[in-house]
């Protein structure tokens, strides 16, 4: 079984809204990360959350107050709500996990990688 599995992308409007979701199989790892890659363009950091009492979130700042990351630990899952959303959201999104603490925009810490979900934002 894949140790991350994403759901919810698809095709919205400018403006629009998207929930992303991604179910763990193993736990806990110490904390998960979402990036995105679009077309031509490297992967990057678009935010993180560890699995501490407190849940310290991290965030990009081009989705700063538009993208929120939470997750439920009795599901085991991590979500990401996407609000306000532009086309140059537009990308491949990518949960990540890892079983190190540190710095939540560090994609080398990230060891467990799902298989990416396309978000499609259209003008």
């Amino acid at each position: 079984q894949a140790p991350l599995v994403e759901s919810g992308g698809g095709l919205v409007q400018t403006g629009g809204s998207l929930r992303l979701s991604c179910a763990a199989s193993r736990r806990p790892f110490s904390a998960y990360g979402w990036f995105r890659q679009a077309p031509g363009k490297g992967r990057e950091f678009v935010a993180g959350m560890d699995n501490g009492t407190y849940g310290t979130t991290a965030y990009a700042d081009f989705v700063k107050g538009r993208f929120t990351i939470s997750r439920n630990n009795a599901k085991n899952t991590v979500s990401l709500q996407m609000e306000s959303l532009k086309p140059e959201d537009t990308a491949v999104y990518y949960c990540a996990a890892r079983t190190t603490n540190g710095v939540l925009d560090t994609e080398s810490a990230y060891v467990y990688w799902g298989q990416g979900i396309q978000v499609t934002v259209s003008a």
